[in-house]
């Protein structure tokens, strides 16, 4: 929304008091403002510490979520609200580093669970499946957006969901099938133009 030099005038004219209580009735109606604000003026933790407590967080979440893998839906339900605290934490913090190293972290944690979800039947485990898939690609996009220096940390993820891939037959396939390709899976060989790829890809009916 555009906001008019008139209207932006009139704000700055309120009053202290009145602009204080504007922003406190402001605050109370957005949650996510109020703590991106608590954050940037007086939490006395940092982006590392906020990053490492999800990381710790996500472990112990996954760990409970993998107790109703029997359950596909329900499952897929519990990840999907652990991958909305990660976007939290993202806006809160605006933690570049953390929106592809810690959804990298879920999958990869979720992917412990291979001895269960290997016992399910491919249809009840597809959605769940393509939900990680495109969550790996969503962060190799990320990556080829961020520092190289930042790249070696991620590596050590990569590698670990490689492996795990591999581990999982149906997970294994279905990255095949839907042109994934497993040289993806280290930082240096990402390619420059993935986006068109995966736009390509989505244009014909895979990833979903």
């Amino acid at each position: 929304m555009e906001y008019s030099k008139e209207f932006k005038q009139a704000l700055s004219e309120f009053s202290p008091i009145e602009k204080d209580r504007l922003i406190f009735r402001l605050l109370k109606k957005d949650k996510l403002l109020s703590k991106k604000l608590y954050f940037e003026l007086i939490d006395p933790e940092t982006t590392d510490q906020k990053r490492n407590q999800m990381e710790q967080n996500i472990e112990d979440k996954v760990l409970l979520a993998s107790k109703y893998i029997g359950n596909p839906k329900y499952f897929l339900v519990l990840i999907r609200s652990i991958s909305a605290e990660i976007t939290e934490h993202v806006k809160v913090t605006t933690d570049k580093f953390g929106e592809i190293y810690l959804h990298l972290f879920l999958v990869s944690k979720i992917l412990e669970s291979n001895e269960k979800l290997n016992q399910q039947r491919f249809d009840n485990v597809y959605k769940l499946y393509i939900y990680l898939i495109n969550k790996i690609v969503r962060a190799l996009l990320l990556i080829r957006k961020i520092d190289e220096d930042y790249w070696l940390e991620f590596d050590d993820l990569l590698s670990e969901i490689d492996f795990k891939i591999h581990e999982n037959i149906y997970l294994e396939k279905l990255c095949i099938n839907n042109s994934f390709d497993f040289n993806w899976l280290k930082c240096e060989y990402i390619p420059d133009h993935l986006d068109l790829i995966i736009k390509d890809l989505k244009s014909q009916g895979f990833l979903r």
